[in-house]
């Protein structure tokens, strides 16, 4: 699924005969920071998500294939040239573009459904009580206008509005903006579920039968370089990461003994775990939950740290519950 935002692009209409994906992805990361390159041709779309770190997602699909991921992004690098793409790229926020990274997944769960007989309002609240992890997407007469609600366990996080570039507000003014005019105005609805990722490796998750998994190694990996891109996004003077993180973990290490840094059981180093202990999943990962949050808490990120999280916890969610670790 490939979900277009609704604002301007900051720049359109390049073609892949003449350039460099390669090249036109870092030029991005440069100079937009965060954002997405959205590819479209008859026979093919495809779109890379970016930070100023790394490539967070890409979809790619044809005729013939479907693909996600460094796959996808691969198979663009390599191909994109012979499909004739228009090329058009979209700054997002640097605390939505984690979000929209997941959106390439996301299933339709209601279809075309009509301001005849239903109400945005009250779907926005359906959807809420639902906890739903996905998006609204609103068409308003014709797609002259429209926008994109998203939403995380059913918490309203972000959206995407075809008047916010030249009229910016917060989400909820745009959002009962949005209400406003499908009250006036004919509109269709689109809600989509990002799908919890039930992959192979999950059932080596354990609770209680001691030792941790590389499944739950792996989550712990991936959350503290969220927060150490968040971290490093924010710019703070004269403060330095692995010392904040030292810090908290010694005041944690009373009740996480493996937290404790002259024990030496944990580093994270150039965005790698090293681990050495014997502490279950559970333990494990509370421990990791509990100190980056209070260390978001400190340092007044705790927000943002939350909406990094939302594609983390959409593809993890049945093994958090299954431990009952709560974001």
């Amino acid at each position: 699924m490939n979900i277009v935002p609704k604002e301007k692009p900051i720049i359109s209409n390049l073609n892949t005969y003449y350039i460099d994906i390669a090249k036109l992805i870092e030029h991005c990361q440069g100079e937009a920071g965060a954002g997405g390159i959205f590819f479209a041709s008859p026979s093919a779309q495809a779109v890379i998500f970016f930070d100023q770190e790394e490539i967070l997602n890409g979809y790619f699909r044809d005729k013939e294939e479907e693909l996600t991921g460094d796959t996808a992004v691969s198979r663009l690098i390599e191909s994109g040239a012979n499909y004739n793409f228009t090329v058009n790229i979209y700054a997002i926020s640097i605390g939505e573009v984690y979000f929209w990274s997941s959106l390439p997944s996301a299933e339709r769960i209601y279809k075309d459904l009509s301001t005849e007989f239903t109400d945005l309002d009250g779907l926005i609240k359906k959807m809420s009580a639902e906890k739903l992890t996905g998006f609204i997407d609103v068409s308003i007469a014709n797609g002259s206008e429209g926008g994109l609600v998203f939403l995380s366990n059913g918490e309203i996080v972000g959206g995407s509005f075809t008047w916010a570039q030249d009229q910016p507000a917060g989400t909820k003014a745009n959002i009962d903006q949005l209400i406003e005019k499908t009250k006036t105005s004919a509109g269709l609805f689109q809600v989509s579920r990002i799908p919890v990722n039930n992959g192979a490796n999950e059932s080596v998750i354990t609770a209680d039968t001691g030792g941790q998994s590389p499944r739950a190694l792996t989550m712990v990996e991936e959350i503290m370089g969220i927060f150490e891109t968040l971290f490093t996004t924010k710019k703070f003077k004269n403060t330095d990461l692995n010392s904040l993180i030292k810090k908290k973990f010694i005041e944690k290490a009373e009740r996480f003994a493996f937290l404790d840094p002259f024990a030496a059981e944990f580093e994270y180093k150039n965005r790698k775990v090293l681990y050495s202990g014997n502490a279950e999943d559970k333990e494990l990962l509370i421990g990791i939950v509990t100190s980056l949050k209070e260390l978001a808490a400190d340092l007044d990120i705790i927000d943002e740290f939350r909406t990094y999280l939302i594609p983390w916890h959409s593809k993890y969610e049945n093994q958090l519950k299954t431990l009952d670790i709560a974001i």
